[in-house]
């Protein structure tokens, strides 16, 4: 039986709190945002497992307090020859390192791994997903997260066997590959007198598309000849229906057919016609005035609008032609070539 799979509740809470911090920390460098121990991270891919050896464990600045305080217990009881202080300095010592073991178990064992991040349009937010895997029958309580540039820490409570899945959001600024940061877990649990930490790098990135400009279309290209397509001319011949696709315009659907349908769970039918002059968009480079990112946002505003009124289209970039076409695949192409085009002088650096 797999282990439950549930969105941690405690990550749902603190999410818009938090992702302000991690939204302006990522508006700085990254490499300075790192911490020295951060920076020698090396990017790891699939599922992370925190084994025993990468795990540090140090006093927190609760547990030095607490460690000098039994110091001084030591000091008093030796100095004034107290059986009692004795007893409750070797005490408070066993617990200290109780506690450390404690500790450090909450953190062994865990399995950390990423899913893969859903493309945004610059000036959007990134969301990236973590799965964490508690392979072990006794809970993981008090997780704390932190990416590099943050210092207010999130928490995650994993009961026993469970898988959690855990977000993180960050604002992407530009167009490209935005990846994710090195990740902090730690546990002060249980008294918060010791903490355990390890940074890990998860191989993860997020696809950001150029931020959309919305102009007018250019003309489209008419092509004659038989063939199928939403034909737009009241003459064309009926050439038969298909089921429909998200990219088809509502005025195509067969409504009457759907309306005979008494179980409503058959899918909606679309209108085929043929005969007719078929359109057709090029959304060509040249044919967009400014600078390069002005370019861009334009061609990526005329890739959603020929999207959304189910018009075909192909995109002509230089050193890069797209043929035509429509629907989810043929518009997240045409975004990903925008999203990673470069200029020759910009190769050569």
């Amino acid at each position: 039986m797999s282990p439950p799979l549930s969105v941690a509740p405690e990550a749902d809470n603190a999410i818009d709190a938090w992702t302000g911090e991690a939204l302006e920390a990522s508006a700085a460098p990254r490499a300075q945002q790192r911490p020295r121990l951060a920076r020698r991270l090396v990017q790891e891919r699939g599922w992370v497992r925190l084994s025993p050896r990468r795990i540090y464990v140090f006093a927190s600045a609760t547990g030095a307090f607490y460690a000098l305080t039994v110091i001084a217990m030591f000091l008093a009881a030796i100095n004034y020859d107290l059986a009692l202080g004795h007893a409750l300095a070797f005490l408070l010592t066993a617990l200290g390192l109780i506690c450390l073991l404690h500790t450090w178990s909450v953190l062994a064992g865990l399995e950390i791994s990423a899913l893969e991040a859903q493309p945004v349009h610059a000036g959007e937010t990134a969301r990236f997903r973590l799965l964490v895997r508690n392979p072990d029958t006794r809970p993981r309580p008090a997780l704390e997260w932190q990416t590099a540039g943050t210092t207010v820490p999130r928490f995650l409570h994993l009961a026993p066997k469970e898988t959690a899945v855990f977000p993180f959001a960050f604002s992407a600024h530009a167009r490209g590959w935005l990846e994710l940061p090195p990740l902090k877990i730690s546990s002060r649990y249980p008294l918060g007198i010791v903490l355990a930490w390890n940074w890990f790098w998860l191989e993860s990135r997020c696809l950001v598309y150029p931020r959309p400009v919305f102009q007018p279309l250019p003309e489209p290209e008419e092509s004659g000849g038989e063939g199928s397509g939403s034909g737009r001319n009241g003459d064309d011949d009926f050439a038969g229906l298909r089921e429909r696709q998200p990219a088809d315009s509502p005025r195509h659907v067969a409504w009457k057919m759907a309306a005979r349908d008494p179980t409503g769970l058959r899918p909606l039918l679309v209108k085929e016609f043929g005969g007719g002059a078929i359109r057709r968009l090029r959304l060509d480079w040249n044919a967009t005035e400014g600078e390069l990112e002005q370019r861009l946002s334009i061609l990526a505003g005329w890739v959603l609008t020929a999207e959304a009124e189910g018009t075909e289209y192909s995109l002509v970039l230089p050193r890069l032609s797209l043929p035509s076409g429509r629907g989810t695949a043929h518009r997240h192409e045409c975004l990903k070539a925008l999203a990673l085009f470069s200029t020759p002088a910009q190769d050569a650096t």
